[in-house]
Formats: C-alpha cells, structure tokens, sequence
C-alpha cells in the first residue's frame, strides 16, 4: 500500500532530510587520506546521538543481508556500492568513497547517498560520479504531478546510457516515510508513460548507481557489502524527494549541492 503524506507530514520528513544532509556534508568534510572508516561511523553515530535521530540500519536484518546490521550508516569504497558495512579500513589516495545513511526523527524517515573521491581524483572516476548526479537530477526534473514512474525510472536509464553505463535491476529506489522502504520500487531504468501516476503527497528515495564496466553484482565475504563483479569502480548518488503540486521537492539536498547551483537553481531547489 502507498501512503500519501499530507503538507505537514513531508514538511517533518524535510526536517529528518536536512539533518541527512548535514551529516553527510559533514562526513564528506572529513573523509580523507589516512581516515579509518570506522571513525566515520563513530563520527555519524555522535551526530545521531546528539541530534536524537534513530538509524534505519541498526538491527536492519533483510533477506538479503548476513543480518542484523549494527551500524548508522553504509559506507562502500572502490568497487564496493551497497550496503558497504563499515570496517577498519584507512583511506588511500584516489579512493572512491560512497557513503549512504536513513535515520528517523520523531517518527519521519530519510534517505541519501553521496560518492566522493579522496585525495588525487582519478578523471574517470569524476565522470562516473558526474553519470549518477546527473541521473539522479534528470529523474528528479521529472518526478512532476501527473507523470508516471517510468518517467523517473527512464530518465535515469538514458542518462546512464548516454554515459556509458548499464544500471543495474537488481536495486533501486523505494518508498519512504514512517519506514525506510516503502512501496513502490523505483527502478533505475524503465519506460517513459508506463507505470504508477504521480501524485501529490508520494515521497520516494531515487538513488542511481552504476559500476564503470558492467551491471552485475556479487555479496563480500561479510554478507552485506555488494560489489561489482568485475572488479570496477562505482558510485552512488541519492536523495529522498516528495511530489507536491508545486514541482518536486529535495528533502535531503546538502549546502553543498547548493553552493554549486546558480541563482535560479538554488532557488528551485530552495522551494
């Protein structure tokens, strides 16, 4: 069943989304060569405990993972993409970092994902990154009353394959709200016309992710971590978006993002 969310409800979704986003601002700030992963999990749990937010990931037990997962948030590096469970593991230069974390505050439930690299960018690494970004911003132009799922789904396909790139079936976006997955399933390719109309009220996380040279993924030994099959570097970008008739409205996006936009980005993105 899919929940609408009345004005007020997504308005208390927006304030868990901007939360999000400062912790990932914040932990993007930090990540550098010679950090240990699991000082950016302790960094994210002081964040939580301060801010009394809970983790969606803690005792998170699916079918799919060795559950239950005890920590705040995924962190995923190089080849690895979802579900990155954290481990001592000290940054090097040129690695690829994808960090994605959902935490509830006061009931309301949000969801995001950013890849960075660290230290010396690799250019091809910049472009895969720039692949997932661009996706995800294509899919949330078209996340408007009225459009059908597919549009999203197909606006991250044709991005993806412009780049390059094959998206992957296996996982995709979700609905969110009191939970952190929530019907309907968003698909990272699709058709446009097909699927679900939009309506006022859907909130969804959209949350492209590509690996550089194929589109099939194998479990680490840990249970947890997905990685690429063949070995090639990945990135994953995300943001938890509501439906409103005035346009779609990013629950999650960072100061960082902003400070990037023009004027009249920043204020679409502001509204």
């Amino acid at each position: 069943m899919i929940e609408l969310k009345s004005p007020a409800e997504i308005e208390r979704m927006h304030v868990t989304g901007q939360f999000i986003a400062e912790v990932l601002d914040e932990l993007s700030s930090v990540a550098a060569v010679g950090v240990n992963l699991l000082d950016l999990e302790l960094h994210a749990r002081r964040m939580l405990e301060e801010r009394g937010a809970e983790s969606c990931y803690w005792d998170y037990s699916p079918s799919f993972g060795r559950g239950p997962f005890r920590n705040v948030i995924c962190l995923s590096v190089n080849d690895a993409v979802l579900h990155g469970l954290p481990k001592s593991y000290v940054l090097q230069d040129s690695d690829l970092l994808s960090m994605d974390i959902a935490v509830s505050i006061d009931g309301w439930v949000a969801d995001s994902a950013v890849s960075i690299v660290v230290g010396t960018a690799r250019e091809e690494d910049l472009r895969l990154i720039r692949a997932t970004e661009e996706a995800l911003a294509a899919a949330i132009e078209v996340a408007q009353v009225g459009n059908k799922l597919g549009d999203i789904s197909a606006a991250i396909g044709e991005v993806s394959t412009r780049y390059g790139y094959t998206p992957n079936l296996e996982f995709g976006g979700h609905g969110l709200g009191r939970t952190m997955h929530e019907a309907p399933h968003v698909s990272n390719n699709g058709r446009r016309g097909h699927g679900m109309k939009l309506k006022p009220g859907l909130t969804i996380a959209i949350e492209p992710w590509l690996a550089a040279t194929t589109d099939q993924i194998i479990f680490d030994e840990d249970g947890w971590t997905l990685r690429s099959a063949d070995g090639s570097r990945t990135a994953h970008s995300e943001h938890s978006v509501a439906i409103t008739e005035n346009g779609p409205l990013v629950l999650t996006r960072r100061k960082s993002e902003l400070a990037k936009q023009t004027p009249g980005e920043r204020a679409a993105s502001e509204r």
